[in-house]
């Protein structure tokens, strides 16, 4: 069948992901989507882009996809949150870190 999006999109977003990561901390905790108004929306264009993957796997279990296509969304997806720490850390904001409900208002 026809192929919109080639393999070889989907390898350049794991060596976009590649070179931003470089840079970040590793997670140690799930981080709330906010920050600068940039980072805020790179937060927003990855609930879009996960939307649209969840919408393809539905459609996959009626309809035969390109598994590149989902690999591709997925990717894209990881690559505009990473941007998103990175936009953040740029403009000097800190990552808001999600604390579970049983550790808030307690001292480590």
């Amino acid at each position: 069948g026809y192929s919109l999006i080639p393999e070889a999109w989907v390898d350049q977003l794991e060596n976009d992901l590649d070179h931003f990561n470089e840079d970040l901390p590793p997670l140690k905790d799930f981080i709330l989507p906010g920050g600068s108004e940039p980072a805020a929306r790179c937060h927003h264009a990855r609930t879009v882009c996960r939307r649209a993957e969840r919408l393809l796997v539905s459609l996959a279990k009626t309809e035969d996809i390109n598994e590149v296509s989902l690999r591709y969304l997925n990717r894209l997806s990881d690559l505009l949150f990473v941007i998103a720490r990175v936009l953040a850390r740029a403009d000097g904001g800190a990552e808001v870190l999600w604390v579970h409900g049983d550790k808030r208002g307690k001292a480590d």
